[in-house]
């Protein structure tokens, strides 16, 4: 087939894309990007992202997950808690055949959003059962893991995890390399592009353990503005950058990475 983009983790679900879809839809697809990998924070967007594999079949690749963090009624978040993942639960199954991964599950034990321990406690309780079900249902895992890398990482060990995404990954190099020799893939969104800070755990890790991500409508070059998947050539030039390779190979790769840790995704 022939290898564009894949955008391994994106929120295209969001309610940022509602208003003019199509069009960030076309600049998608204009800029080269075969598929997104399209993960979920609540049980409320589950129907919306199955909604638009309809709508864009050869595009959209939907993922289900309960995120860490949930949002309680407006713009505040909370750490999740176990109720939060019930009426979650029979969907997996019921739409097992139609999901590429479960996804975004993980750890956030940034302090201000889990400040105590039964906060972590609960995070913990709601990633395992994800991962679970994972397992059972065959998928890979979509992982956030702010503030919390290693244990995010040794949790996925421990429980025999063999196919992952670590999205964003900001951990320290050390604990990446633990990760790659578990056979694990990171993604970069364009928002390392803003500095290096990144730069030395993007040199150390393989580029057949990378993939390329927007995490849009978040993590753009700017802060402040909309990301969107069309952003993702950003996320491959740095990369290229970074590690002395041509963007091509850098695409190229990438993509046969993407289709290797999600290969219900391949379109072909």
């Amino acid at each position: 087939m022939e290898y564009g983009f894949v955008d391994c983790h994106c929120h295209i679900s969001a309610r940022e894309f509602e208003e003019d879809l199509e069009v960030v839809i076309h600049r998608t697809t204009e800029a080269g990007v075969k598929t997104l990998i399209a993960v979920t924070e609540e049980v409320g967007e589950f129907d919306r992202v199955l909604q638009l594999q309809d709508s864009y079949p050869d595009l959209v690749a939907p993922c289900f997950g309960i995120h860490p963090l949930q949002h309680s009624g407006g713009a505040e978040q909370r750490s999740v808690r176990p109720p939060d993942l019930d009426a979650a639960l029979p969907l997996f199954y019921k739409h097992r055949e139609r999901l590429v991964a479960v996804g975004e599950i993980g750890l956030d034990f940034t302090p201000w959003c889990a400040p105590t321990q039964q906060d972590r406690d609960d995070q913990m309780t709601v990633f395992v059962k994800q991962l679970n079900i994972a397992k059972e249902l065959e998928l890979p895992v979509n992982i956030h893991s702010r503030s919390a890398a290693k244990v995010t990482i040794q949790t996925m060990t421990e429980q025999g995890v063999k196919h992952a995404l670590l999205h964003n990954f900001a951990g320290k190099p050390s604990t990446a390399l633990d990760a790659v020799k578990a056979g694990y893939l990171f993604s970069f969104p364009p928002a390392v592009c803003r500095n290096q800070q990144r730069d030395k755990l993007i040199r150390q890790i393989p580029l057949e353990h990378i993939c390329l991500e927007t995490d849009s409508p978040a993590l753009g070059l700017d802060k402040h503005v909309r990301n969107e998947p069309s952003n993702i050539a950003l996320s491959c030039r740095y990369i290229a950058h970074v590690k002395g390779l041509s963007p091509q190979t850098v695409q190229l790769v990438t993509a046969q990475n993407a289709y290797r840790l999600f290969p219900k995704a391949k379109r072909c």
